[in-house]
């Protein structure tokens, strides 16, 4: 048996070709023929082989170099597990950091919103408006507001009213025109949307024979304070070129879904808008209720044709060095859905618009600002990828928590095992925002009691943004329908009671 082995190890090396191989390799290869032909030629190799081979001891060393190999395998194996794990682990961890950053420099700004600028200048009426009410299917509701935009404490030869009929089928065109306003009936079969329909009317504006200091655009729903206008004349006075008003609701007590939205208003006007006010930052718009002046428009053109075209015509301000401001006693009563399923598909077409304009110009406007050394530009970047922070941080959090509450050991590490009691009070300061803006701007003492249900509506967003980040690339713009007539005098007396 052993005599066959020899045999066939020496004709394969009689027959290998090794011309081709350096000169060092063909030493080794005829010692190692050599001593290999020497050690099989010592007779007592064959007797030790075959008495080896019979006793069985061979099978057993076989059996044990196989375990061997097999216990190698499954430590590498556990090996390789272990360390995707901690790869994953520390990759997790890194994301928890910046997020929680982010959470902590909003935080940060909040404390910057506890207090307000002293009035502003005021100004003799010298801006001439032209308001453009965006609307479609609006016939329940347009009338209310054409009646309280009439009525506007500024002199009315210094502003028209034009409501742009988008695609209407029901009577919105003819009672505008019963009211005695200008009606743009607009129709697009593919071009649908609140943008492009603004960017056909200022096309048409532009053709007027008379011409207009500045633009405001309101929503059909909305109900605007009777100053107004004096306040975005004394802003425009001022030297300001875009301008967000203060976002209320027009009815907050309706249902849970209206009161969480009243709630978020409350919050977002006073610890978002008024820290960046303060601290000459750029304020965002919020889609009704702004000013433009007319001279940028007819400049930079309107060009904001997303779902969100006020988050897109921000970023657009913000990369050419405008920052839009945030007139804070200029209110806008904006009419909110009454239902969880009408506020969600609300909510999903915002979100859906706002990772378009996220992924179009968040990093490069956050790239212009590291290199430039512009807060402004770094923090209106950050507040274009919040989208993207709360759907990873949703995501995070139901995976870290399910690592947890799953049978076995704790696979990830959290920040809050790191440094518990910083990442406690950095969450409770966070949630904590809520309820002061309440108290800061004194909030209807019945809205502290939504408070609960406001916290379910924050959880809500988080289906929400996920589905919108799948089905971002549907840009078909979905109308919010409105069938409740609600004056500015009822708004007011709400609000005193």
């Amino acid at each position: 048996m052993l005599q066959n082995d020899y045999n066939q190890v020496t004709e394969t090396l009689q027959f290998c070709d090794w011309k081709d191989e350096k000169r060092w390799k063909q030493d080794l290869l005829r010692w190692i023929k050599r001593t290999l032909g020497d050690f099989l030629r010592f007779p007592a190799i064959y007797q030790w082989y075959d008495s080896y081979a019979q006793s069985g001891a061979f099978d057993k060393n076989m059996e044990r170099a196989e375990n061997r190999n097999g216990r190698c395998c499954r430590e590498k194996k556990v090996n390789l597990k272990r360390g995707t794990y901690e790869m994953l682990d520390r990759v997790l961890f890194v994301m928890q950091i910046v997020l929680a950053l982010v959470g902590g420099y909003q935080l940060f700004l909040s404390f910057f919103g506890w207090y307000r600028k002293k009035a502003k200048i005021q100004y003799a009426p010298q801006k001439t408006f032209a308001i453009l009410v965006a609307a479609h299917n609006e016939e329940q509701v347009v009338g209310a507001l054409i009646e309280n935009l009439k009525s506007l404490n500024y002199p009315k030869e210094m502003y028209d009213i034009m409501v742009i009929c988008d695609n209407c089928s029901d009577k919105t065109a003819d009672i505008v025109r019963q009211h005695g306003v200008y009606a743009y009936e607009r129709h697009h079969a593919t071009l649908k949307g609140k943008g492009f329909a603004i960017e056909w009317m200022l096309k048409e504006l532009w053709k007027l024979p008379r011409s207009y200091d500045s633009i405001v655009i309101v929503d059909a729903d909305n109900l605007v304070s009777q100053d107004y206008l004096i306040h975005m004349n004394n802003d425009l006075c001022s030297g300001s070129r875009v301008i967000q008003a203060y976002l209320d609701t027009k009815n907050p007590h309706d249902s849970w879904v209206t009161s969480a939205y009243a709630v978020t208003y409350w919050y977002c006007n006073r610890l978002w808008q008024n820290p960046r006010t303060n601290l000459k930052l750029a304020n965002f718009l919020g889609g009704t209720g702004m000013c433009f002046d007319t001279l940028l428009l007819k400049e930079m053109g309107w060009g904001a044709t997303s779902l969100v075209e006020d988050l897109e015509f921000t970023m657009r301000c913000v990369q050419r060095g405008i920052y839009p401001s945030f007139n804070y006693d200029a209110k806008v009563y904006d009419e909110k859905p009454l239902t969880y399923k009408a506020s969600a598909r609300q909510r999903l077409r915002w979100m859906q618009g706002h990772f378009e304009v996220a992924r179009r110009y968040s990093l490069p406007l956050l790239w212009s600002g590291l290199k430039e050394g512009n807060w402004a530009k770094i923090d209106t970047a950050i507040y274009a990828m919040n989208v993207y922070n709360l759907m990873i941080s949703s995501l995070l959090t139901v995976f870290l928590w399910g690592d947890r509450l799953l049978p076995g050991h704790v696979h990830f590490t959290s920040v809050f095992d790191k440094a518990p009691l910083l990442f406690t009070l950095l969450t409770v300061g966070t949630y904590l925002q809520f309820p002061l803006a309440l108290i800061l701007e004194k909030a209807p003492w019945q809205m502290f009691f939504k408070i609960p249900t406001f916290f379910v509506f924050l959880l809500s967003w988080w289906p929400i943004t996920i589905h919108a980040f799948f089905t971002q690339n549907n840009k078909q713009w979905s109308h919010t329908v409105h069938t409740r007539v609600i004056r500015l005098e009822e708004v007011r007396s709400k609000q005193a009671s």
